[in-house]
C-alpha cells in the first residue's frame, strides 16, 4: 500500500520540534488520527516502518515528534524536570496538537511515552478518543531500576553510544543521562501516574510483555485498573520491552482492532 509521509519543523518557545506524519491513500480524514509518543532513548526514526503500517491498516493519519532534545528537534540545554512526564501534555505535545490544528486524537505511547500518552489523554479529556500503551511505566519498581542500570554499565562501551548517536546527532549523552540519571534520582523514586489514571475517560488499549525487563505485569495491571475509561489488557506471552519491534503484526492487529469502532 502506498503511504505518503511528509516532514516538518515546528516552533516551541526558542525551541525546534521535529515531526512526520504517515498517510495512506485510504486514509479517512474524518477519523481521529493517531500521535505516537517515544521511549526515553527514542525518536521518530526509531519507530522504523511501525507508524506506516499503523497508518495503512487503521487507515488513519499518523504523527509523531522528536521530544526537545531527542533525534532531530532541538538540543536541550537543561537537565530533564522530574515532572517531565505530566508536562509533556502541556509544553511539546500541545505545540505539535496547534500546529496541525487537531480537534481529536488517538494517542500512542511506548514505554515512558506511554505514561506521557496517559498524562496526555487525562489533560485532554475532550479531544482524546482513545490511549495505547506498548510497554508502559505506572511506576518506579526494582525492576525499572535495575534494568536501567544494567543499560547504562552497557552505555560504558564506546559502540553502544555511538549507535545512539546515529539518531540523536550531538545529543546522545544527554539522551542517555536523561533517561539513566532521571530515573535513578532518589527524587524520582515516588513518581507514578496514580493521579493522572482517574482522570483518563476514553477507551484505553494496554499492551504488555509478559518478560518486559523494565517492569514487572504489575504495573499494565495497574494501568488497566486505575483508568476511569472503559480498558483492555493485553499481557503479551515471551515478548520484553518491544512488543511493537518484536512483534509487530501482533501488536498492529491488537491495535487496529481495538480502534475499529472509535471514530
Amino acid at each position: 500500500m502506498s503511504i505518503l509521509a511528509r516532514e516538518y519543523q515546528l516552533s516551541f518557545h526558542s525551541y525546534s520540534i521535529y515531526a512526520k506524519s504517515w498517510q495512506s491513500a485510504e486514509a479517512n480524514p474524518e477519523l481521529a488520527p493517531i500521535l505516537l509518543m517515544h521511549d526515553s532513548l527514542g525518536s521518530v526514526a526509531l519507530w522504523r516502518d511501525f507508524p506506516a503500517q499503523l497508518a495503512a491498516q487503521t487507515k488513519r493519519i499518523v504523527y509523531a515528534y522528536d521530544r526537545i532534545g531527542f533525534g532531530q528537534s532541538s538540543v536541550n540545554d537543561q537537565s530533564l524536570a522530574l515532572d517531565f512526564v505530566m508536562s509533556e501534555a502541556t509544553h511539546g505535545f500541545k505545540a505539535v496538537l496547534d500546529y496541525f490544528d487537531l480537534k481529536h486524537f488517538i494517542v500512542l505511547g511506548h514505554s515512558v511515552g506511554g505514561g506521557m500518552s496517559a498524562a496526555i489523554a487525562a489533560e485532554y479529556p475532550q479531544c482524546c478518543k482513545a490511549l495505547v500503551t506498548i510497554a508502559a511505566q505506572y511506576e518506579v519498581e526494582e525492576r525499572t531500576l535495575a534494568g536501567i542500570r544494567a543499560a547504562k554499565q552497557a552505555f560504558q562501551q564506546a559502540e553502544q553510544i555511538e549507535r545512539l548517536a546515529k539518531y540523536h546527532p550531538d545529543k546522545a549523552q544527554w539522551v542517555l543521562d536523561a533517561w539513566t540519571e532521571t530515573w535513578l534520582a532518589p527524587a524520582f523514586k515516588d513518581w507514578n501516574l496514580r493521579e493522572v489514571l482517574p482522570q483518563v475517560e476514553c477507551p484505553s488499549l494496554v499492551i504488555h510483555g509478559e518478560l518486559d525487563e523494565y517492569a514487572t505485569t504489575a504495573q499494565p495491571q495497574k494501568i488497566f485498573v486505575g483508568v476511569k475509561g472503559v480498558a483492555e489488557l493485553q499481557i503479551l506471552k515471551g515478548l520484553h520491552h518491544m512488543p511493537h519491534k518484536e512483534q509487530p503484526e501482533q501488536v498492529l492487529a491488537l491495535t487496529t482492532e481495538f480502534l475499529a469502532d472509535i471514530a
